[in-house]
């Protein structure tokens, strides 16, 4: 019976320095754990313009296909700011979504007990706080028709952008949604703006219909999302998984990201509808950027990016205790006060490198055998 395959895109800036400690957390589950996985390299971003002329070759998009799970690591920087739309770094990763269907964002918002007084907001406010945003990731106005930029008649010019969603759409990431928290807490709030948009009240309608034909041992409730926007920065904890649109779920994920203290400190899972043994199409990366101010120079956290393969043991690879080895390890590690540069501006000190952090998460995960 062959491994597990995972096809690993390091990207631009930091992403090649984060990913070689995943690689060493891989390495270090298959020698301790038996859990070993076939693992193969490529380019995106960037890097992948730079050697073929595309932020994604053909040849690249098959093997992201074929994979189990695809880990990535960061695309873009400023060296491609005047590349053509087509071709920036971060069309790789949109077509990476796209194609791969990987319509269900999860954006976890975990504050590490540690890190509580990183966040700006008060320690008892966010202290304790594990909640899970699913963002729908292939619809809604970021894809809609008809969009562009034309000229108005007045000798100025006119920006559109359509907001569409299905009901197909909408179903199968409130079935997502639904899902994960019959694994939580059993809780799902769902955010729109059904108040002044029709796509709002499609959206209220065929998430309410899917909880009450499926999920009706799952407590819903809908909020309006600017409304919800105002009550992540009030009290976080009431709430469990939220689903919401592209739009809505690109703003208050990073909102929610920033409660726990540092955006660089999250994984983020994008998960298509199960194949034919049963998992799901997959890509995992950390919510942070490719960093390039610091690119090289060994301050990269790489948290993030270890906490996103935790993602895959735990959606791709049916690994659950596993995942919790590794977060717990992380968790160690910040207790302990292990801290890169990043962190250590908070707190003054001596910062470990990017390969110092994944020495000491290395050592934790000894520790927990």
């Amino acid at each position: 019976m062959s491994n597990p395959s995972l096809l690993i895109l390091p990207g631009d800036g930091i992403g090649p320095e984060v990913m070689t400690e995943v690689r060493r957390v891989i390495d270090w589950f298959g020698a301790k754990r038996g859990l070993a996985f076939d693992v193969t390299e490529d380019l995106v971003g960037g890097a992948a313009y730079d050697a073929h002329g595309t932020p994604l070759t053909d040849e690249t998009m098959a093997k992201a296909q074929e994979a189990d799970a695809v880990l990535l690591g960061a695309v873009g920087g400023p060296k491609y700011d005047e590349l053509d739309f087509s071709v920036k770094p971060e069309r790789g990763l949109l077509r990476l979504r796209k194609e791969m269907d990987l319509f269900a964002n999860l954006r976890p918002a975990q504050c590490f007990d540690a890190l509580a007084d990183f966040s700006s907001l008060k320690r008892d406010v966010v202290a304790g706080l594990d909640i899970m945003i699913v963002r729908e990731l292939t619809s809604g106005v970021y894809f809609g028709e008809p969009r562009g930029i034309t000229p108005d008649n007045e000798g100025g010019r006119i920006g559109v952008n359509t907001q569409r969603y299905t009901t197909d759409e909408i179903r199968r990431v409130a079935r997502a949604a639904f899902e994960l928290a019959r694994r939580r807490n059993n809780k799902v709030c769902s955010m729109e703006k059904a108040n002044v948009m029709e796509s709002g009240i499609l959206w209220r309608e065929e998430v309410q219909h899917v909880h009450d034909e499926e999920y009706p041992d799952v407590e819903l409730s809908h909020m309006y999302a600017d409304n919800g926007a105002m009550q992540l920065v009030r009290w976080p904890k009431q709430f469990d998984v939220i689903v919401t649109d592209n739009l809505f779920g690109d703003i208050l994920s990073d909102c929610a990201a920033m409660l726990t203290g540092s955006l660089g400190m999250l994984p983020s899972a994008s998960l298509g509808a199960p194949q034919e043994n049963g998992r799901p199409k997959a890509l995992y990366e950390p919510v942070h950027g490719s960093a390039p101010d610091i690119a090289g120079q060994g301050k990269a956290n790489p948290i993030a990016c270890v906490l996103s393969f935790a993602m895959a043991l735990r959606y791709s690879f049916d690994q659950g205790a596993e995942a919790d080895r590794l977060e717990a390890a992380v968790e160690k590690v910040l207790a302990d006060g292990v801290r890169t540069a990043d962190l250590m501006q908070a707190e003054g000190g001596s910062p470990v490198s990017t390969t110092g952090m994944g020495d000491a998460i290395l050592a934790a995960l000894d520790a927990s055998l």
